[in-house]
């Protein structure tokens, strides 16, 4: 759920209204999609805003064009296994935690959260465990002790497994502002390379447009509306429950695509604290992403 404005975009037809044709690619992890658009399998990565910092402290230029989260939107919650013994952070240690991929956001927001409660990064075990299906089959398995998982996924297994305790929510202001001390985070993304926008302005600016108009077709229909435009295949079986997600979920969608400056440094503070090789470096965050290409400016 976290991208999918990447997909409505596609299913509403607003891509080719805007005069491009999009293929979409599935990737276990954003630290993969970024892989992907390094090695140029991809051209734009529908991604975390993170890996563009992370970029900027290895002196490489990418950029965010079109924000599509204030919030993350994930959820950090135990096992049902585990749920007898770890319903706090500080119980995580010495236990085995669930991310998407080595690197990825939901590692880096795991790490922050250690260091916030004063756990070293390898006081746990941290397992790839991919999202949606794999990501539910993980973390109903048992073996893990709590993971990182977004919508629907969360609203099944809270369902399913109701004593599981809930570590970190990131779907909301407050659970933001809880987490990581800031109401506002800037999240999912559109971003490429900054020699790929400079070289396809213009189609940087019609996906920007195309996204956008998506944010704005959310904001005005219901979520049962929003869900009949999700494809069986990413919704599930039980459409009752994928409304009940969206409802759960539907404040961390932007409404407007833009980047703003305390969203920005948010990340930065986030990545500050995980992540040694930006702590290190010196970053011009108004580097990493633009709002120059956001229809109205």
């Amino acid at each position: 759920m976290v991208y999918l404005p990447t997909t409505l975009a596609q299913e509403l037809g607003f891509y080719k209204e805007e005069g491009v044709e999009v293929e979409l690619q599935d990737f276990e992890g954003g630290a993969k999609a970024l892989q992907a658009l390094i090695g140029g399998s991809a051209d734009v990565v529908s991604g975390y805003y993170d890996h563009t910092i992370q970029m900027a402290a290895e002196r490489r230029e990418f950029v965010a064009f079109v924000t599509m989260l204030r919030y993350p939107g994930l959820v950090l919650v135990s096992s049902p296994q585990a749920a007898d013994r770890v319903s706090s952070i500080p119980a995580l240690k010495g236990g085995i935690v669930g991310v998407t991929s080595p690197g990825s956001s939901s590692h880096m927001f795991l790490t922050f959260l250690l260091a916030k409660n004063q756990l070293a990064a390898d006081s746990v075990s941290v397992t790839a465990i991919g999202s949606g299906a794999s990501s539910l089959a993980a973390i109903e398995s048992g073996r893990i002790d709590a993971a990182w998982i977004g919508d629907p996924a969360f609203t099944l297994v809270r369902k399913r497994n109701p004593a599981i305790h809930v570590l970190a929510d990131l779907r909301t202001e407050e659970g933001t502002r809880k987490a990581f001390g800031v109401g506002m985070y800037a999240s999912a993304v559109l971003y490429t390379s900054g020699a790929w926008l400079n070289a396809h302005r213009d189609t940087a600016a019609r996906l920007a447009r195309a996204m956008v108009k998506t944010l704005g077709w959310m904001g005005s229909h219901t979520e049962q509306e929003i869900a009949d435009r999700v494809p069986k295949r990413l919704r599930g079986d039980d459409d009752a429950l994928y409304v009940e997600a969206l409802k759960a979920s539907r404040a961390i969608f932007s409404t407007d695509g833009r980047m703003t400056a305390d969203g920005a440094a948010a990340v930065r503070q986030v990545l500050d604290v995980s992540m040694p090789k930006v702590h290190d470096a010196t970053i011009d965050l108004s580097r990493t992403y633009t709002n120059d290409l956001i229809p109205g400016r």
